[in-house]
């Protein structure tokens, strides 16, 4: 059951697929980096930010939009600090290219273990130069799996042995790669090989920030955009992968969907829209004019607007910016 005035999980897997097919057929599909530097710089900006905070990092969006813009260091934090969020920023725009503009790294497969292993040397590397796991022997660099038992984590999630971790590494593979004919719904699909990647934890250390990677990688090459795991939302995160854990993936499968839902309405739409497109109202909001507020304006005639076959409104930026201003002169006379 959702909240009042809250969509339902239902209704946010239907906005989704909708949203990605009207992408895909309106809009040509995911831009590629070279094509949108701006969509993807803002996206680049916000999950290298909010993905590391996950895990502990105390810079804040503007540190970290410094840092990757101008190559400058500042807020006086740790050297660590800056080397994670650098680190993690080199892994993202890697699989933002090769998502989208493979090279010589594919094999026709969704996802390989190479590729796997790439992205926690690249997330990795720099702050394990100056900062190395402690526990960590020389066959446990980046890119390699742990040669170390772990310890259940709280809620009961069990890593297995590492001798078993190259084995299940292997299958989770081959899982991933079905995912775009898994059966039922794609969320829950995806919610469950995310899970699993967590719960294998194949590295001795950087595996929350190496599964979100992978599976934005994943999802970039099956047309969606990336999700963002936002710190605000750590602990509903890790609640719904023990609840994934557990055998239930529907709750993690609807916080992964509005996650990728919000990248495409805030980041993606808007920008491959341009003013004139119709689309949906959710595309179309800011801080000053929320979805429900545009869309009581436009239920009350105040913002031009027209319902779709499926019953939802849709206005553009013209005529969101065209209220915008007549409310703003109502609000001064």
């Amino acid at each position: 059951m959702s909240m009042r005035g809250r969509p339902s999980r239902q209704a946010i897997y239907r906005q989704l697929t909708e949203g990605v097919e009207e992408l895909r057929t309106r809009f040509g599909g995911l831009p590629t980096p070279l094509e949108a530097e701006d969509i993807w710089g803002n996206i680049w900006y916000q999950e290298v930010h909010n993905s590391t905070a996950i895990e502990g990092n105390t810079l804040v969006l503007k540190e970290v939009e410094v840092l990757l813009s101008e190559g400058r260091a500042v807020g006086a934090k740790q050297l660590t600090e800056y080397l994670e969020v650098r680190g993690y920023a080199d892994a993202a725009q890697w699989v933002y290219q090769q998502g989208l503009t493979p090279g010589h790294w594919t094999t026709g497969e969704l996802i390989t273990l190479t590729e796997v292993r790439h992205v926690h040397t690249l997330a990795l590397s720099k702050v394990w130069e100056v900062a190395p796991h402690p526990d960590a022997t020389e066959q446990e660099r980046p890119g390699a799996f742990r040669r170390h038992g772990i310890q259940s984590f709280p809620g009961g999630m069990q890593p297995p042995d590492w001798p078993d971790v190259p084995a299940r590494m292997s299958t989770w593979v081959e899982r991933a790669c079905k995912l775009a004919s898994a059966e039922g719904a794609f969320p829950d699909a995806l919610a469950d090989v995310h899970a699993e990647f967590e719960r294998i934890h194949p590295f001795l250390d950087g595996n929350g920030r190496t599964g979100r990677l992978v599976t934005n990688l994943l999802l970039i090459r099956l047309g969606y955009p990336a999700a963002i795991i936002r710190k605000a939302d750590r602990t509903r995160y890790l609640q719904n992968l023990r609840r994934a854990d557990a055998g239930d993936p529907a709750p993690l499968g609807e916080f992964l969907a509005r996650a990728i839902l919000d990248t495409l309405m805030r980041f993606i739409v808007p920008s491959v829209a341009g003013p004139a497109r119709l689309v949906p109202l959710t595309a179309l909001a800011d801080a000053q004019l929320s979805a429900r507020a545009l869309r009581s304006a436009a239920e009350r005639g105040r913002l031009r607007a027209q319902r779709d076959v499926s019953g939802q409104w849709r206005s553009n930026r013209r005529w969101v910016d065209e209220y915008r201003a007549r409310r703003y002169q109502r609000s001064h006379d």
